[in-house]
C-alpha cells in the first residue's frame, strides 16, 4: 500500500507509543479503496485518531480540522464509518474492562450509578427538546457508570423525556448486558414505580433500586454517597469542548463522541500504569 503519511505537527491530543500500543490491536485499518487497484489510504490509524481525538478536545469543527492531519473528509468518514458498525463500542468496552482488571475488579461488575445530563444544542442539531426542570433546550444522556465512574450503558434523547422514562431502556439494556449485577443507585428523580419496575425485571434475584436522596436540612452543594461518582465522569465529559453541547445531527453520532472521550480518558491511565 506504499508509506503511510503522518501528520508533522505534535498536538498536546496526540497519543503517545505506550498510548498507541493498548489501542493498536483494536483499530481496524483503513480501507484501500474497491479491488486491488484502489487508492492506497491517505491516512494511517494512529494519525486518524489524533485527528478524531483533537476534535473532540479542542471542539472544532470537522471542516476546521488543521490540514496536516490530511484531509478533513477522509477523517470524518472514518468517524461515521466507525459509529455506524460499533468500532468505537467496541473499542470503549474493551479498554474499560482492561480498566477494571488493572484496578483489580471483576470485569462485569455487580453496581452501577444511573443519572442523566442535559446539555444545549444548535438550531441545526436535529432531534432535540426541552427540559423544563434544567430550562436547557437540546437532548439528555442517561448514562449508568461502574464504582469507577466508567460507562456501562449510555443513551441519547430529546431533553423533554423525563429522567424516569429515559431510565427504562437504559436500565433494561444495562440488566440485559451484566448478569453479576446486583444493585443500581439513582437520585430523587427515579423515585416511583420506577424502583418495582426494576424489581421485576429479576423477580428472584437480588437486583434492586436505591434512591440516595439529599439531606433536606442542608444548604448549598452537598456530596451525596455513590451518586458523585456519575457527576465526576459528566466532569470529564465536559473537558471535552466538543462535549460541552450536542452539535451532532445523528444521534448514533453523539454516542460516539462521548466513548471516543472515555477512550481518551482510559488509555491515557492504561498507559500510564
Amino acid at each position: 500500500m506504499g508509506r503511510m503519511q503522518t501528520h508533522p505537527t505534535r498536538y498536546p491530543t496526540d497519543l503517545t507509543d505506550e498510548e498507541w500500543d493498548q489501542l493498536e490491536s483494536l483499530v481496524p485499518a483503513p480501507k484501500s479503496g474497491r479491488g486491488r487497484r484502489g487508492r492506497p489510504p491517505k491516512l494511517d490509524r494512529r494519525s486518524l485518531l489524533n485527528a478524531i481525538f483533537y476534535v473532540v478536545r479542542s471542539g472544532c469543527a470537522w471542516r476546521l480540522l488543521p490540514s496536516d492531519f490530511g484531509p478533513w473528509q477522509t477523517v470524518y468518514g472514518y468517524f461515521r464509518t466507525w459509529s455506524q458498525d460499533w468500532t468505537w463500542t467496541f473499542i470503549h468496552d474493551v479498554l474499560r474492562d482492561c480498566v477494571r482488571k488493572t484496578e483489580g475488579r471483576q470485569v462485569a461488575p455487580t453496581a452501577a450509578i444511573v443519572d442523566s445530563q442535559s446539555v444545549k444544542t444548535p438550531d441545526q442539531a436535529g432531534e432535540r427538546g426541552y427540559d423544563a426542570g434544567k430550562k436547557i433546550s437540546g437532548r439528555k444522556r442517561p448514562v449508568a457508570v461502574d464504582c469507577l465512574g466508567l460507562i456501562l450503558a449510555l443513551l441519547i434523547t430529546p431533553a423533554a423525556v423525563q429522567d424516569r422514562d429515559a431510565a427504562r431502556p437504559l436500565i433494561r439494556a444495562l440488566v440485559g448486558m451484566y448478569g453479576r449485577l446486583q444493585l443500581i443507585w439513582a437520585d430523587g428523580a427515579y423515585l416511583g414505580a420506577l424502583v418495582t419496575w426494576v424489581k421485576q425485571l429479576r423477580p428472584f434475584g437480588k437486583l434492586r433500586l436505591e434512591v440516595v436522596r439529599r439531606c433536606d436540612h442542608g444548604k448549598g452543594f452537598q456530596v451525596l454517597p455513590r451518586r458523585w461518582v456519575v457527576e465526576r465522569t459528566f466532569g470529564w465529559l465536559f473537558k471535552s469542548r466538543r462535549l460541552c453541547r450536542d452539535y451532532e445531527v445523528r444521534l448514533d453520532h453523539s454516542e460516539a463522541m462521548i466513548r471516543i472521550c472515555m477512550i481518551r480518558i482510559m488509555v491515557r491511565r492504561l498507559a500510564a500504569r
